[in-house]
């Protein structure tokens, strides 16, 4: 029987529904005995290596699980379930780990890269482990890429590690352990589980092997670990072909529609409803829209038409009737179109929640089985956005972001993305003199999961100026000029791009409550805030470009990714698959998300990662 250890944090239902897709069972381990009793144990991880361990001393794991991989029994740790197996960890140096591997984990540096690592790399063998070995572990031909996502990795030089190398991956210029085996111990730095075909291909060798040691005491598991090394050249050479790709994020904005039902929306400049006197025929209908039933189909009789009925009064002193409500746009449904993204090739898919439910997203079960939903068959990250924050429920019960958060990541979420609630923390950062309090969502959830699983979601608004003189102090380090070069990149020309009266400057301004609301806070100020904060990456959203199709904001992404070390994901604006490409190559921004055109396939992801991989843009292949 296969053992799954849970902790007490991170999101390890996304593991156990990739089990269940592979047709396996498994128990979760409860108790010490049960790790004694275990024929194998999958050990999930995401999170900080200080809780982890923590947890595992709490529950009294640690020493029954030092005896179960000394006694030879299969193990296969993921992420911090690798890490776990170190001695120690700059992350929590006070916090032993559990020896077994005799090295250490470090911190990725920030010179030449952004930090955390969140996204997709190849993995290249230490050894010559030929085609049996890349069966064995479920590793095809060694072209796949797979999911990262951690700021702390063992760094591959250490003379105690080499034994154990099994797969290396280099980030920046940083070349670290991606994997580890060595006798019955298995271990991955990414998440096979969120790396779509390829992961699962990697946990179902696993499964068989030792599914099949278990049943008759073969060895099953190959050991590779006295393999011959391969030609260090070699090496280095397919580490830099692989390499880091960049990130096609498709976003689901999700609501309760007027009959109540949740959907999928997309708004133009943030207004999700349909356009006044609008009319929806057959070839403009919103993808997802149901069909004609049979009732109005060209196979049925059709009735006579009948004129409509006045509602309007003779008499002029009666108030006009009222008007229509505007429907929600209805895209689709949620489930349903993640599934579809996932086949279509996005590299994560976000859920952004904009339903009433929001105040009080525990009781919001729609949603969580949304996510459920998705978890279950959507096996690349998954964000969620909506309510993320301190609460109260209508029968007066507190609700911590935190514990939204972990509701979320239980459900299957891999992140958490923070809206309003960042730009009011903040401003209490400010108003503190930089000193953070330690109780905002954003220190709390980073601190129990990792920088890693907290992404701030930004809705900055342009505020035109006709000269640097004219905008404010505080803010004017943070204007651009719209018909100059990025900021970062003065040889870097850009299409002018004026405000509606000739003006050439702008500074960004935060807003809350969806657009609807300005702050006195600038787009930078709240970038460095949030990431001293603890957050791990920026969905950088644009107020103005919203809907336009006119090309992603350039020059805010360039001036955003320019003021903070985390990675960022520029959002708003995209039209055509060159949009892509320009904000790519321009801004070198980590990855760009996009929402109505891949609803409505006016630009499929497919066509997307075609047009990248024919710019020389690194990417996942579909």
């Amino acid at each position: 029987m296969l053992w799954l250890l849970d902790y007490g944090a991170g999101n390890v239902a996304s593991l156990a529904n990739s089990v269940r897709s592979l047709g396996y069972e498994f128990k979760w381990i409860q108790t010490a005995e049960d790790i004694k009793n275990a024929d194998r144990i999958l050990f999930p991880g995401v999170g900080a290596f200080g809780s982890a361990m923590a947890g595992l001393q709490k529950r009294g794991f640690v020493e029954p699980l030092k005896e179960y991989i000394a006694s030879g029994r299969p193990y296969m740790g993921i992420c911090i379930g690798m890490q776990a197996l170190f001695e120690s960890s700059v992350e929590s140096p006070d916090q032993p780990g559990l020896g077994v591997i005799p090295a250490s984990v470090g911190r990725f540096t920030a010179d030449d890269k952004k930090v955390p690592c969140i996204g997709w790399n190849g993995v290249t063998e230490r050894r010559d482990i030929g085609e049996e070995g890349r069966k064995a572990y479920g590793l095809a031909d060694g072209e796949d890429s797979y999911y990262f996502v951690h700021s702390f990795r063992a760094d591959a030089t250490q003379p105690g590690i080499q034994d154990w190398i099994l797969t290396m991956t280099q980030y920046g210029d940083e070349k670290y352990v991606s994997s580890v085996q060595k006798g019955n111990v298995f271990g991955t730095q990414f998440h096979p589980e969120k790396s779509g075909r390829a992961g699962l291909a990697l946990i179902k060798a696993w499964l068989d092997s030792t599914d099949s040691a278990a049943k008759d005491g073969s060895k099953g598991l190959l050991d590779v670990s006295t393999k011959p090394l391969r030609e260090q050249a070699d090496v280095d050479a397919d580490l830099v072909r692989k390499g880091f790709t960049k990130r096609i994020v498709a976003c689901l904005d999700v609501r309760a529609n007027d009959q109540g039902d949740l959907v999928v929306t997309k708004g133009d400049q943030y207004d999700v409803r349909e356009a006044e006197e609008s009319e929806t025929t057959a070839d403009d209908r919103p993808s997802g829209a149901p069909e004609e039933s049979s009732e109005t189909s060209s196979s049925a009789p059709v009735a006579e038409p009948t004129l409509p009925t006045s509602t309007v009064s003779a008499d002029p002193s009666e108030p006009p009737p009222a008007k229509r409500q505007r429907q929600v746009r209805n895209l689709g449904k949620p489930v349903d179109l993640a599934r579809r993204y996932y086949d279509e090739g996005a590299d994560e898919v976000a859920f952004l929640n904009i339903t009433a439910f929001r105040s009080t997203p525990l009781h919001d079960q729609p949603m969580l089985d949304v996510l459920r939903g998705a978890s279950e068959t959507v096996f690349v990250p998954l964000t969620i956005g909506g309510g993320i924050r301190d609460s109260v429920d209508p029968d007066g019960t507190k609700r911590s972001a935190l514990e939204v958060a972990g509701t979320y990541f239980r459900c299957g979420a891999d992140k958490v993305s923070i809206g309003s609630d960042a730009v009011f923390a903040v401003e209490e950062l400010l108003a503190a003199d930089g000193k953070p309090s330690g109780k905002t969502s954003i220190e709390t959830i980073s601190y129990a999961y990792g920088a890693q699983a907290v992404v701030v979601s930004f809705d900055p608004k342009r505020v035109y100026s006709k000269s640097l003189e004219d905008i404010a102090e505080p803010h004017r380090s943070s204007a651009v000029d719209l018909a100059g070069p990025l900021r970062s990149a003065p040889d870097t020309k850009l299409r002018d791009d004026l405000g509606p009266n000739g003006e050439r400057y702008c500074w960004y301004q935060c807003t809350v409550s969806g657009g609807r609301e300005v702050r006195d806070l600038d787009v930078v100020q709240l970038a460095q805030g949030v990431e001293k904060l603890g957050a791990g990456e920026i969905l950088l959203n644009s107020v103005d470009k919203d809907g336009s199709k006119s090309g992603f904001d350039c020059r805010l992404v360039d001036l955003v990714r320019s003021s903070v070390s985390i990675p960022v994901v520029a959002s708003s604006g995209a039209g055509k698959v060159e949009d892509f490409t320009e904000v790519f190559k321009t801004t070198g921004v980590e990855a760009a998300l996009a929402a109505g055109i891949f609803h409505r396939k006016e630009v499929p992801i497919e066509d997307v990662k075609k047009h990248l991989v024919d710019e020389a843009v690194k990417i996942r292949k579909v």
